[in-house]
């Protein structure tokens, strides 16, 4: 099935600290992964792990059970996609050192996202988690161990004090925590080889790279999110780690959440051009140097940040992506294979459609989420801003004193409560949706960050109206009844 592809490996990327899925629609979407050209899984579970022991408190409320996570590999096996959890042990630790019982192992105290390599809890705890992780996924080819953006690396008193000393230095920091995880990985793990996400290791010169031991026992994951990457320079890279003595390397691309933190649409033409141009690297060295790809499909930027394009959102995309790779390009036949695999009757590249006929799973969401991205903070907007009414009788200044002219409320309100109604009921469909494939505080986060504030605005609105009107109402209204005649 590998057609042209000069990827032998093409994984989906699954980021669950983010609107993670529930199993049930992982039943249902993983067969149309196989079925675009995936052969395998890159989960990213994070807090989403059942983690067990003295490593309970790092669950999410809704964390798969260990029941779960064997479904989700059974479902893998039968539709023949190869499953690499991805714990993260150096950089991005977040989920793990926000806690209070766990900040002392934070690099910089100030800061939850990196972990301090000097202590020797540290790598304790790396270690127990990659254990209860590999415990779960036996016989699993690949672990990958993260160790990408170690932001703050060297900045903790421990560190400062340690490159006081002749010859220390960050990269030498770096690398020596790389090995030491990696080693427990093969040690524990011999059948396992360990992957790490490359931007640590890109300035490193040759020399120290090679003389680290590293080279020997990760594969590193060279990842290029944007629509217009240097194709000769990733060529370059790709044979410096191939001198450096890598044996095997990996591209990593990105079908959605790479465009924006809170980006709620996929821009699939941007990543359609990503993938066209890790086809370039691909295409400049030696066929056997990748070992695959893996399509990231990111929904946070980090543990902190809001929610981007959830998963059905970007599957118009990543089924854009993954043909493309198969088929070593785009054209118009493979436009219409995806067409069909989708049930979309016309895909549009380079727009967002509002036109929301699909059948994959999940269509439902991408078809409201669309609605929502396209049309309601512009009609809210359009009708506080623009309407005549508005803006000439029922300004800011108006509000704020709860003065209207009484003829405006006839010429306002009906408006208002149409418009309000209108995106009330498809928030109700779209919650309803989300419901289905979702837990409750990711549909509740969604809601609040991208539909709750534009319908505020028009409650505050009609709120505003009515307190205005209320003089007007009492004036209009009968007079109390003596009971005499006048």
């Amino acid at each position: 099935m590998s057609g042209s592809s000069p990827f032998e490996m093409r994984l989906v990327h699954l980021d669950l600290k983010g609107a993670p899925p529930k199993v049930s629609y992982l039943a249902e979407i993983f067969p149309l992964f196989r079925a675009l050209g995936a052969n395998g899984l890159l989960i990213e579970y994070e807090d989403m792990f059942p983690y067990e022991g003295h490593l309970k408190l790092l669950r999410a409320q809704h964390a798969y059970s260990p029941s779960e996570i064997k479904e989700i590999l059974h479902l893998a096996t039968l539709n023949e996609l190869a499953v690499v959890p991805l714990v993260q042990t150096f950089g991005h630790m977040e989920f793990v050192l926000k806690h209070e019982s766990l900040a002392h192992l934070r690099e910089v105290a100030f800061f939850p996202n990196t972990l301090n390599p000097h202590e020797a809890e540290s790598l304790a705890l790396v270690r127990a988690m990659v254990d209860q992780v590999m415990e779960l996924h036996p016989g699993s080819r690949w672990l990958h161990v993260g160790c990408d953006e170690v932001y703050y690396l060297g900045e903790g008193e421990a560190s400062r004090q340690w490159l006081q000393e002749e010859q220390n230095t960050k990269a030498k920091l770096c690398l020596s925590h790389v090995k030491a995880v990696a080693s427990h990985v093969l040690a524990r793990h011999p059948a396992t080889t360990p992957l790490v996400w490359d931007d640590m290791l890109r300035d490193i010169p040759e020399d120290q790279l090679s003389a680290s031991g590293v080279p020997q026992l990760v594969e590193p994951m060279l990842w290029d999110y944007t629509a217009n990457l240097d194709v000769q320079g990733k060529a370059l890279l790709m044979e410096k780690y191939r001198k450096c003595g890598f044996r095997r390397l990996w591209a990593a691309s990105a079908f959605k959440g790479a465009t924006g933190a809170s980006q709620a649409l996929t821009p699939i033409e941007h990543h359609l051009r990503n993938h066209m141009q890790w086809l370039q690297v691909a295409a400049c060295g030696p066929a056997d140097v990748l070992q695959g790809i893996v399509l990231t499909g990111w929904q946070r930027y980090d543990h902190f940040s809001v929610l981007c394009e959830l998963l059905p959102v970007g599957i118009p995309s990543l089924a854009v992506c993954l043909q493309s790779l198969l088929q070593g390009g785009f054209a118009e036949d493979v436009k219409t294979r995806v067409e069909n695999f989708l049930g979309i009757p016309s895909l549009e590249i380079t727009s967002f459609s509002s036109d929301g006929a699909a059948s994959f799973p999940g269509s439902d969401i991408l078809a409201l989420v669309t609605q929502v991205g396209l049309h309601l903070r512009g009609s809210v907007d359009e009708m506080l801003h623009t309407d005549r009414y508005v803006t000439g009788w029922f300004s800011p200044y108006h509000r704020r004193r709860k003065f209207i002219h009484p003829v405006m409320i006839q010429h306002i309100q009906p408006q208002a409560l149409s418009l309000l109604a209108r995106w009330s009921a498809l928030a109700g469909e779209l919650e309803a949706a989300l419901c289905r494939i979702f837990y409750p505080d990711a549909v509740e986060e969604w809601l609040e960050e991208n539909v709750q504030p534009s319908l505020r605005q028009l409650q505050q609105l009609l709120q505003d109206l009515s307190e205005a009107a209320r003089p007007w109402s009492l004036l209009a209204s009968p007079g109390p009844d003596t009971g005499q005649d006048p």
